[in-house]
């Protein structure tokens, strides 16, 4: 079994380089990449992805800048395998990912997704361990060395008390992807939105202990700027309160009370007021406040 690895470039240069050549480490060589370029105006990667000329890695260029969703959605279209990664280009892989995630998806019997162990790096690649997470680490489930399959209301609701996944290290099952896809209408929470929809669809997850991914967190990632600003928060309100009937509807009290109070999302907002007090954004921190403290 292949595992198709699709890599959306719209970034640094160097870092797409360090994403890539960390595919090709893999010690377990049953993989196909895809480097698709967003239209990245400031270095035409194609070149270089093809001077390595490797015949596993496949350069493909979008027809017009699509944006995260739209990029995403296109991975899914050029992916040919049963699972398929949709990686960072700021993100590296360890050089156990590919055989680790190959034998969880035996192991458990063909999941939806599979969640790997996950370290962080900070913007220079050196290990670091934020605020938001220590929180994940503090409200993701506890597995064995094994790994767990998880399923229902119990891993949905630690999802929405605050997403622990790392969603470029997430594997998925490609007719899973084709069936939900990504939402035009979220471009933080998009992952969140997508694994939401297929939990309540009884999808289930392989969740695994050992990092085999170094996820880059930096002040220079959508999520980090819009957090900043506020801008972010107004997108997780509406798709809280858009999944909290569906999770009633499903009969998830436990999970739509999760999804009403979202306490780790609160709290995140509140260790973003000091920057906007400091930037005097009057309406950075009217947004804030509104979200820490409103329904």
């Amino acid at each position: 079994m292949t595992i198709d690895i699709l890599m959306p470039y719209y970034g640094d240069p160097e870092q797409l380089r360090e994403a890539v050549l960390s595919v090709q480490a893999q010690r377990d060589g049953n993989w196909r990449l895809v480097v698709l370029d967003d239209r990245y105006p400031k270095w035409d990667a194609e070149p270089w992805v093809r001077g390595l000329g490797d015949p596993r890695i496949v350069f493909e260029r979008n027809p017009q800048n699509l944006g995260v969703s739209g990029s995403f959605n296109r991975s899914i279209d050029l992916a040919e395998t049963e699972y398929v990664t949709i990686m960072g280009c700021d993100d590296r892989m360890l050089p156990d990912y590919v055989g680790t995630v190959r034998a969880a998806i035996e192991r458990f019997g063909h999941p939806s997704f599979v969640q790997p162990g996950v370290r962080v790096i900070d913007g220079s690649g050196a290990p670091a361990f934020p605020l938001v997470d220590r929180v994940k680490s503090w409200v993701r489930p506890r597995v064995s060395s094994g790994g767990a399959l998880l399923r229902g209301e119990p891993v949905m609701t630690t999802l929405l008390r605050g997403d622990w996944a790392y969603f470029p290290s997430i594997c998925w099952r490609r007719d899973v992807l084709e069936r939900h896809r990504f939402s035009k209408e979220y471009e933080i929470t998009l992952d969140l939105v997508l694994k939401t929809d297929i939990l309540l669809e009884d999808g289930d997850l392989a969740l695994l202990s050992e990092p085999v991914f170094e996820y880059r967190r930096h002040a220079e990632s959508a999520s980090s700027y819009t957090a900043k600003d506020g801008t972010r928060f107004d997108e997780e309100r509406a798709f809280y309160r858009s999944a909290e009937p569906r999770l009633l509807a499903k009969g998830w009290k436990r999970a739509a009370r999760a999804a009403r109070w979202r306490i780790t999302s609160r709290l995140n907002a509140l260790t973003k007021l000091p920057s906007a007090l400091f930037s005097r954004s009057a309406e950075a921190r009217r947004t804030l406040l509104r979200y820490a403290f409103g329904r």
